[in-house]
């Protein structure tokens, strides 16, 4: 059975029940509070969360719903803290800034990811998926996020940011600091976007005295007119570091549990190697790495679907809530590679979407039906209510999925444990 289909009670917002289930508590709100207000946990303050799928489509592209909190957002807000990577050259990110001065740093790092350069990835990224899947055939059995996502992730990401791979582990632990629940981890906030601007100004060095075929390099070569300066070149390689180091490896691990808990799904996948594309879009839908998108700040009085919205006030996104709205999607939560009609909002819409979805869709593409087919008999290796999501309000991943090759090589690691 999986999640989604479990009967429970719904969960409070962001609470450690809540992680593990959020679509439950989620479906709730859509119907009986769809621009809901609660307090976020760190810095109790007001905030409202928004869960149907036209209205966070509205959020997402109303320039009335501001990315900049450090302009826009109430006192309140201020004092908690919440002002994303404040102090550091990502206050003024790509992520977190608005048109015209967003347009100018999308317009110019947009250039490293064209579709003709993501598809000179797919040669990488398939080099990557081959060398892990060796090593775990190697084990029979393996942890799917660490021996495998993890692995294609932070290889990929090394080879086409030119970035030395022993910081991804750091780097994937300063992500997860930098967006806390929980009020006591709020002093980590600081220094975790800290150490992710260190590291991609030691890489923007680096790349300015050893250039080599690789993003970094060509984001420093594109830029030879000096248009960008040392701080917003930096903050865009910050920017990629940060959409790349984890969402990816979440977005693989939620993919193959989904699988796993939907054999027939998983068969038909390896059955017709045509359906990877569309099933990476529907795996996304079903249960993809980015819960929410980032805090968007109203700039002035808003009704949004009969809530009256202040000036200032904190608006969050469901991007999870919005791709399982009924009103949009014909049986939200079945997952069905076949699906076809409106596309989810899973990298989100609009001027912020994810600056990497196209090299996170090939990634996905490549190393989620080539798992399935390099082991046809997986299993999870683990009883399922012992899987868990990490307590995070923005990443949706798991702290582990254990598999193995076949339910043999299961049995046989339960014999020897």
């Amino acid at each position: 059975m999986t999640l989604s289909t479990r009967t429970q009670a719904p969960a409070d917002l962001f609470s450690p029940a809540y992680y593990q289930d959020p679509h439950t508590t989620l479906a709730r709100l859509r119907e009986d509070s769809p621009v809901h207000e609660f307090r976020f946990p760190a810095g109790d303050v007001r905030t409202w969360l928004v869960t149907r799928y036209d209205d966070v489509r509205t959020v997402l592209s109303d320039p009335r719903y501001s990315a900049e909190a450090a302009t826009w957002a109430n006192d309140e807000f201020r004092a908690a803290g919440l002002v994303a990577a404040e102090g550091t050259i990502l206050g003024r990110g790509i992520s977190v800034v608005d048109p015209p001065y967003h347009t100018r740093l999308r317009r110019r790092a947009m250039g490293a990811f064209t579709t003709r350069q993501v598809e000179r990835w797919r040669t990488t990224v398939g080099q990557h998926v081959e060398r892990v899947l060796a090593d775990c055939a190697l084990r029979e059995t393996f942890d799917v996020m660490d021996d495998y996502a993890g692995e294609v992730s932070a290889g990929v990401l090394g080879e086409i940011l030119g970035m030395r791979i022993e910081r991804h582990r750091e780097l994937v632990s300063a992500l997860n600091e930098a967006f806390p629940s929980d009020p006591a981890l709020m002093h980590k906030v600081p220094g975790a976007f800290g150490r992710i601007c260190e590291y991609a100004a030691e890489l923007v060095a680096e790349k300015r005295t050893r250039p080599a075929d690789d993003l970094t390099s060509a984001l420093l070569r594109d830029d030879d007119d000096g248009r960008l300066t040392e701080d917003e070149l930096t903050g865009l390689v910050a920017a990629v570091i940060m959409g790349g180091s984890d969402t990816v490896r979440g977005f693989i691990g939620n993919a193959v549990l989904s699988l796993l808990d939907h054999p027939a799904q998983a068969d038909l996948l390896r059955s017709e190697p045509g359906l990877a594309e569309p099933a990476v879009e529907e795996l996304l839908r079903y249960d993809g790495a980015l819960s929410t998108a980032l805090f968007r700040v109203t700039t002035e009085e808003i009704e949004l679907s009969g809530t009256v919205l202040p000036v200032g006030a904190p608006v969050i996104v469901g991007l999870l809530a919005a791709n399982r709205d009924p009103r949009r999607f014909d049986r939200p939560d079945v997952l069905d590679l076949r699906r076809e009609g409106p596309r989810h909002v899973g990298f989100g819409h609009g001027l912020h979407n994810c600056l990497g979805a196209a090299l996170a869709r090939l990634e996905g593409a490549i190393a989620i039906p080539a798992l399935f087919a390099r082991f046809p008999e997986l299993v999870l290796n683990a009883p399922r209510d012992s899987v868990r999501y990490i307590d995070n309000w923005a990443i949706r991943r798991l702290v582990a999925l254990p598999v193995a090759a076949s339910p043999k090589a299961a049995a046989r690691a339960a014999q020897e444990a």
